[in-house]
């Protein structure tokens, strides 16, 4: 009974989202649903996946089981099977625990935020469908169910930034979303396809493929985890596949949350996870991956020191922190990048729902600056804030400082010490850039009375559950040099053989320079902003602030390289070769009819003389060559 349970934990949001469609195709033409409806529907079904994944969470505590649920055979043709299975192990029940949990209190935040909305029917619709979508992803069996879900989370964020599509640079934003992850889900398909050939099997199954990696030689092996790989950098936002992150802040800021916290943006470090088995046999691509993370997280952080726009700042600092998943995963410890996602989810959804709330206040301003010199008194949003900027600089008993402090310290232990300095050092800037944000926002003096703005209970009420997620999920973790049991990495253990084992005194050590170092970004940022003139606002301008000039690169190389080919195909391939072939053979042939017609004239005694010279022909030929 339980392990059709499976399924539903999908099915309760779809329903939600086809119910909540419906009901808003019907309300368009009515207008008699009142919001209660929708907002019913929308926060009811995540918490009933959220409820069924407990349960199972529960039972495989308790009886030591994986769930396996087989719907039905979706393609059998020759020896190709692929099975509309799901699957419910130790990775996958982890993953859907907290998608279901953080993603019902974005649902419930979310009814706050688009309260009077027009579209706040077909907001849920696509809410809900992109909480199914990523729950297919985590739970499939195999990976082209996997991919179902891959591409269902591209395509409702594509619908929800695009959201308010009125405006012009919503749309061109979701384009451009939509687009660089289609390069990214090409690399995915490839890989696939790969492994497919490679493995001289046919069963796509995650244990068929495990099983049978022996089957074909490391560098078809390299390749397919390479190709894979393209696809989380799409997805996650990772070098060079990162430009699409930013600019998906123009949808309502609840898909904002989601996108950062539990869904779509985590979905290519679990990937990397659920290929464990590929991976961890080759150290090339492992390394690849963990640089690749690094040069990402401190890519993003430089940019975001000079960004202005709160909700782009946070975006940077996805990016960044996505960067310290993939160096752990790279490196083989996938529990330490899993436990990194996990405590992620609460303070990063916390931060996002929390700029919000501020921008709800502010009559939907977004810029730091401008923000600061019309500050509203929000206490609830200012302090749940503040948690979450402790909580990602890495300041301990806060979550984010044992989840990052177990990369830096295998990152250390690895002998990996060019990533290790490159995240140490993105540390200190993570501390300075979120401080920044945090000083201008809620301290830096301003000349305006501060006058309390009411926060809605849909919004204070899920900011206060994430903060004591932000404060205490990093205790599930608890390093054993102070008693804790590790329990994320003996729940995760499948994933690896790979453990800290560096001595107790180099692990102080290693806590202590981390501290130092988010401490320095701190001071940093409060002698230059705790007191800064909000009147004479930092502009994004210069290498940093224009974000080093990469979309301008890309607009180069990519988009007006192709503009320019195009143009040129179509002026002169087209005009002048193709068309001038073209019409000259057309010409050609017409001179050839004409001469053709002068012996189709339909002249009877023309047509007998033709006839009577042919037939001579024939006669004289058979005469020489009888030899009569």
């Amino acid at each position: 009974m339980s392990t059709n349970l499976l399924i539903w934990i999908i099915l309760a949001p779809l329903l939600g989202a086809i119910l909540n469609g419906a009901l808003y195709f019907y309300n368009i033409k009515k207008k008699k649903i009142c919001e209660n409806y929708f907002a019913i529907i929308g926060t009811l079904t995540p918490l009933i996946s959220f409820l069924i994944t407990l349960s199972l969470f529960l039972r495989m505590i308790e009886e030591k089981i994986v769930f396996k649920q087989h719907l039905f055979t979706w393609l059998n043709v020759s020896n190709l099977n692929i099975d509309m299975a799901f699957l419910g192990d130790n990775l996958s029940i982890f993953m859907s625990m907290f998608v279901t949990f953080v993603g019902w209190l974005i649902h419930i935040y979310a009814v706050g935020y688009m309260k009077g909305d027009e579209g706040f029917g077909k907001f849920f619709a696509y809410f809900n469908l992109f909480l199914a979508s990523m729950l297919i992803l985590v739970l499939a069996d195999n990976p082209i169910i996997l991919f179902i879900g891959w591409e269902g989370v591209g395509v409702c964020s594509y619908l929800l930034i695009k959201f308010y599509y009125g405006h012009k640079e919503n749309v061109v934003a979701a384009n451009k979303a939509f687009i660089v992850n289609r390069v990214g889900d090409f690399g995915f398909l490839l890989g696939i396809a790969t492994l497919f050939f490679a493995l001289g099997q046919v069963d796509l199954s995650f244990s068929s493929i495990e099983a049978n990696l022996g089957n074909t030689t490391n560098g078809w092996l390299l390749l397919a985890g390479f190709l894979l790989f393209v696809g989380a950098m799409g997805k996650s936002a990772q070098i060079p596949l990162y430009t699409w992150l930013p600019d998906a802040m123009a949808g309502p800021t609840p898909i904002s949350a989601l996108i950062h916290a539990a869904t779509m943006v985590t979905a290519g470090v679990y990937m990397v996870a659920r290929f464990h088995f590929l991976y961890s046999g080759i150290e090339e691509i492992g390394i690849f991956i963990a640089y690749i993370g690094a040069f990402s997280a401190l890519l993003a952080a430089i940019i975001a020191t000079r960004q202005t726009d709160i909700k782009k700042i946070l975006a940077y600092s996805t990016m960044s922190q996505l960067g310290y998943m993939f160096i752990a995963v790279g490196l083989g410890f996938y529990s330490s990048g899993l436990f990194h996602v996990f405590t992620h989810a609460f303070f990063k959804a916390m931060l996002f729902m929390g700029a919000g709330g501020i921008i709800l206040a502010l009559h939907h301003e977004q810029n730091i600056f401008k923000i600061a010199q019309h500050r509203a008194s929000l206490p609830i949003i200012g302090f749940t804030f503040l948690i979450g900027v402790i909580a990602i600089s890495g300041i301990p008993p806060f979550s984010g400082f044992f989840s990052k402090d177990t990369i830096l310290a295998a990152a250390f232990q690895e002998g990996q010490y060019l990533i290790y300095g490159i995240a140490l050092f993105t540390a200190f800037l993570t501390a300075f850039y979120m401080f920044r944000l945090y000083f201008i926002v809620f301290v830096a003096p301003n000349h305006h009375r501060k006058d309390y703005v009411y926060t809605s209970r849909t919004i204070t009420i899920p900011l206060l559950i994430l903060a004591i997620g932000a404060v205490g999920a990093g205790f599930l973790n608890f390093p054993a040099i102070f008693g804790g049991s590790h329990l994320v990495d003996s729940w995760l253990g499948q994933l690896q053989s790979k453990t800290i084992t560096l001595s107790h005194s180099t692990e102080y050590i290693l806590m202590a320079l981390s501290v130092i170092v988010a401490a320095t970004g701190i001071f940093v940022a409060y002698k230059k902003y705790a007191n800064f003139d909000v009147s004479k606002p930092e502009l994004e301008t210069g290498f940093i602030g224009n974000k080093l000039y990469v979309d301008e690169l890309y607009d180069f190389l990519f988009v007006k390289s192709t503009k320019a080919i195009s143009k040129f195909i179509d002026k002169v391939l087209d005009d002048k070769v193709i068309d001038g072939f073209i019409m000259k053979s057309s010409t050609n042939f017409v001179e050839i009819g004409k001469k053709v017609a002068l012996i189709q004239n339909a002249n009877v005694r023309f047509y007998a003389a033709f006839m009577l010279v042919g037939m001579s022909c024939i006669f004289v030929y058979l005469y020489i060559s009888l030899g009569l």
